[in-house]
């Protein structure tokens, strides 16, 4: 695996809002942080823990209740929590011993922005262009 620091996704731009795949063709930046994002996604471990963040009633989660919902070592599982965090995905905050993890909605916002498609397109049939 390498070693490179994964971007935050998703860098406004001065209107406010970031384009979709859709709309625009990426340029090479904005396709280089996106697939960071996506690799940090693309892996079974990663997508579930951050599923388990996410859907956690109060909105964080300590790491101890983490590790025991995967057959894997607690410094594996740190692992995948700090390509997440890396990625711009999750927060962590510590409390004592113990590392409380949360979500960041705004990343996740981005990252299903960059994949709707916008209301207009929405409607047409496969394969027609406005």
């Amino acid at each position: 695996m390498s070693k490179q620091e994964l971007v935050v996704l998703g860098q406004e731009t001065a209107d406010g809002c970031c384009p979709t795949l859709l709309t625009a063709p990426l340029d090479e930046e904005a396709a280089t942080g996106l697939a960071k994002v996506f690799k940090a996604l693309g892996d079974p471990v990663r997508l579930r823990l951050l599923s388990i963040i996410a859907s956690r009633d109060g909105g964080e989660i300590c790491v101890c209740d983490l590790t025991p919902a995967f057959d894997l070592s607690q410094p594996t599982i740190s692992h995948h929590l700090k390509l997440l965090k890396q990625a711009g995905l999750i927060d962590s905050e510590r409390r004592g011993t113990w590392v409380y993890y949360r979500l960041l909605p705004e990343s996740t916002d981005r990252l299903a922005a960059v994949l709707t498609r916008p209301t207009d397109r929405a409607t047409e049939p496969a394969g027609t262009t406005s």
